[in-house]
């Protein structure tokens, strides 16, 4: 009798732990979709200086106010996001994973949120809050590192 209910006790918490651990992992895919969306919708944005709001943003202040937007918060500058989440490889990039740069000053200095395709969407001193590709002759040399914080 024992060995039934151990083995049926066992059973039963082996498929609520697959069932929760598929909810999660739904969950983190609608929040990288959502962040996506959120993201999208700035385009065009000019840059401004410490922004976060779409009056104009910079870097940063851009990849705040989007996963704030869904409901993620984040630290404030691309410096300190660089500390955060789990360290991943170039090669495993899914969308909504930050991905970082040294631009102006050594270390993460620009931060950009990956979007799928090799596309990166960010806020640019130049352009704006803009779609651009993470292998263009331009930030491929640049970048330092991607963190996974969904």
């Amino acid at each position: 009798m024992k060995k039934v209910f151990s083995v049926t006790l066992l059973s039963f918490a082996l498929i609520l732990s697959s069932l929760f651990g598929n909810a999660f992992n739904a969950e983190a895919a609608v929040t990288s979709q959502k962040v996506i969306t959120e993201a999208k919708k700035l385009i065009g944005t000019p840059y401004k200086f410490g922004g976060t709001t779409p009056k104009g943003f910079d870097c940063s202040g851009f990849v705040y106010y989007t996963y704030k937007k869904a409901g993620k918060t984040l630290p404030r500058s691309s410096a300190s996001m660089y500390q955060t989440g789990k360290k991943v490889h170039k090669s495993n990039l899914r969308p909504g994973d930050l991905v970082f740069f040294t631009t102006y000053k050594k270390g993460a200095s620009h931060v950009a949120i990956y979007i799928g395709n090799n596309s990166i969407i960010h806020a640019t001193s130049s352009k704006g809050v803009k779609i651009d590709n993470l292998n263009n002759s331009y930030w491929k040399p640049k970048f330092i590192g991607a963190k996974r914080v969904l």
